[in-house]
């Protein structure tokens, strides 16, 4: 049995996290501030003698003993991060600091929650790890980008220089149950509007790819990444590599839920990636060949039914 420490634990893909890693029969701490995270998420894991919950911000330090961490706490969409984008700087940055410290002081393996948005709007398509990425530094969305470009740098620079023993994902667009109603992201804005017969609003025009992959792809990624050998750090693409227009999308989500929306276009937001396709030759290579292996279409039916009872429709 493991200690682990889930920074971000109440989150979205943090209480999918948790309830994986005491079904493996690990010792779990939740950490979480509730900004995006929610105590509904992870209720059901309350009785369970090996989880612990704790409210806590990660811009301030925290002291546990423990074997891992995997650093999630940070708001990841754009309504949410750009609200207040000091604090989603701080939170990258000085999460990853006092992290990275906690890590080094008891010898704990820590892994990085980063993201796909370190390529910004790339001009390689797909997404290989060693792109060094198209990111506007002084952008709306350059505080959630940024800091976790700037993350990854001190996660890197703290295994070099002191032997911390580091993994670092850049998790591509996912979805699932426990997503944020008000989430801001195409998946569960579309749900919600359709489930309840309002327009769907597509940004531009609809023609801009991304690549949506199921939690629980995620979540095995995951897991898999921190039980590596030491030597092999990262970073590693976690994504789906099926490429989706958003206006094919929003025509599925339609037609899965049987909804009488309409598709109503508004201008695109400032610096929003065109393309985003994950190249996960080395997730393949180093994780025990892992891939996706939940469509869109059956990813998606779980997460309409996880609305539905949110929305109590």
């Amino acid at each position: 049995m493991n200690r682990i420490l889930v920074t971000g634990g109440a989150g979205f893909i943090g209480s999918h996290l948790c309830e994986r890693l005491l079904k493996d029969g690990n010792e779990v701490i939740c950490l979480d501030n509730y900004f995006t995270g929610a105590k509904r998420n992870i209720i059901h894991l309350m009785d369970n003698p090996y989880f612990e919950l704790v409210r806590h911000d990660v811009c301030s330090p925290y002291f546990a003993e423990v074997d891992q961490i995997y650093n999630l706490a940070c708001p990841a969409s754009p309504v949410h991060y750009q609200y207040n984008p000091i604090k989603t700087v701080k939170t990258s940055v000085m999460g990853a600091l006092n992290m990275l410290g906690l890590a080094k002081r008891v010898n704990a393996k820590i892994l990085q929650a980063s993201t796909s948005e370190v390529y910004g709007d790339p001009t390689v398509h797909p997404q290989v790890e060693s792109y060094w990425g198209n990111v506007n530094p002084i952008g709306e969305r350059s505080c959630y980008d940024e800091g976790k470009r700037c993350a990854e740098t001190l996660f890197v620079n703290y295994h070099k220089q002191n032997k911390v023993k580091i993994k670092i994902i850049r998790i591509f667009n996912t979805y699932g149950p426990n997503m944020h109603l008000c989430d801001g992201r195409v998946v569960s804005n579309f749900i919600v509007q359709a489930l309840q017969n309002k327009d769907i609003t597509v940004a531009g025009n609809g023609m801009q790819t991304r690549s949506f992959q199921y939690v629980d792809d995620l979540i095995e990624g995951m897991v898999r990444m921190m039980n590596t050998e030491d030597g092999f750090t990262g970073p590693v693409n976690i994504g789906n590599p099926g490429e989706f227009t958003i206006l094919e999308l929003a025509e599925k989500v339609i037609s899965l839920t049987h909804s009488k929306s309409k598709i109503k276009f508004i201008p695109l937001p400032s610096d929003d990636p065109m393309q985003r396709k994950p190249d996960i030759s080395l997730a393949q290579e180093k994780l025990n060949n892992w891939k996706p292996t939940i469509q869109l279409e059956e990813g998606l039916g779980k997460t309409i039914e996880y609305f539905k009872k949110i929305l109590d429709i």
